[in-house]
């Protein structure tokens, strides 16, 4: 009797697991299926009543009269094409631990059939050596999600490297803050926060979080004008960098045109230019806009503030052993 009762369930895994439109199994092959995983024999009318015990449950099903061969699982939860985008990502991802990052791709990967997971697992040959070390992100996430649904503070104690590229703490008395937003910038999770002491916002590299704690003390309600603020902080913040944030124009060659919508989104600003170059003006921090001429250093100019071009001239010749 209590294998009966599991009919349905196992049928329904295995047509998740083995079946698609180019796999279809008739109703001895899924009969012989589940003798293999339930050890008892079930006639074809069994398969039959199942399979429609599934339909009424709301799962599409397609069979014989539709295709002429059996059945197989026609719609899922997520498509095949959704699936492999988030298992990328996620490989490559530095942030998501190696272990943390095999257990979620297996859980997303559980939902394609067999053939389908071995697509992935075939095209994703190589391992990525920048993965994070940290095993708290997740749980790290689930608190600070939680506390900010209960509107508690947190408590924290936040890490950064040391010379021999280990994780310490900045300093031995633990943060306290009002968790805000989480958001994803610079290709890492950032966690967003205000405190009584200090006014606006801050941010915190979440995988970088250890020993975090939430509070019975309950966080300040924030003004419309405030969340508004939060978000234009979290775009302003290019790569994350502290600091007053400020109008910067910068001349760019036209082939950086992508990488540049890519980092501030398809508002930037555009003013006109000659002929291969644009201008954009952007509000970022000192440190971000430096940082991004660096990066960009043959096919970007800083134009204004002066002040800051002359320091990015002057930090250039520096490296370059100039007077």
């Amino acid at each position: 009797m209590a294998e009966k009762k599991h009919t349905s369930f196992a049928l329904l895994q295995i047509l998740e697991e083995e079946s698609d439109e180019n796999h279809i199994l008739n109703a001895s092959q899924l009969a012989e299926k589940l003798d293999q995983r339930l050890n008892v024999r079930v006639e074809r009318r069994t398969i039959y009543s199942n399979i429609e015990i599934l339909r009424q449950a709301g799962y599409e099903i397609s069979d014989y009269n539709e295709n002429g061969k059996g059945y197989y699982l026609k719609k899922r939860q997520f498509e095949k094409g959704e699936i492999l985008l988030l298992c990328n990502a996620i490989h490559a991802s530095h942030f998501i631990a190696a272990k943390d990052s095999e257990i979620l791709i297996n859980k997303l990967l559980s939902t394609l059939s067999k053939e389908d997971r071995k697509e992935f697992t075939d095209s994703v040959y190589m391992p990525n050596p920048l993965k994070s070390q940290s095993e708290y992100l997740f749980d790290n996430i689930s608190t600070i999600s939680s506390a900010v649904h209960q509107g508690h503070k947190i408590s924290f104690t936040y890490t950064r490297y040391s010379r021999n590229k280990q994780l310490v703490p900045r300093r031995k008395e633990p943060y306290i803050v009002e968790p805000r937003y989480i958001v994803y910038n610079d290709s890492r999770p950032y966690l967003i926060t205000t405190s009584e002491k200090h006014p606006g916002f801050t941010h915190w590299r979440i995988d970088k979080i250890r020993n975090i704690r939430i509070l019975d003390e309950r966080i300040r309600q924030l003004k419309k004008a405030e969340e508004t603020e939060a978000y234009r902080y979290a775009a302003n913040k290019l790569f994350m960098f502290s600091g007053e944030t400020e109008y910067v124009s910068f001349r760019c060659e036209e082939r950086i045109m992508d990488q540049m919508i890519d980092i501030f989104g398809p508002e930037m600003r555009i003013l006109s230019d000659s002929d291969g170059f644009f201008t954009a003006r952007v509000s970022t921090t000192e440190s971000g806009a430096l940082f991004l001429a660096q990066q960009f250093l043959d096919a970007i100019e800083i134009i204004d503030p002066v002040s800051l071009r002359e320091r990015f001239n002057e930090n250039l010749k520096k490296r370059l052993g100039g007077e």
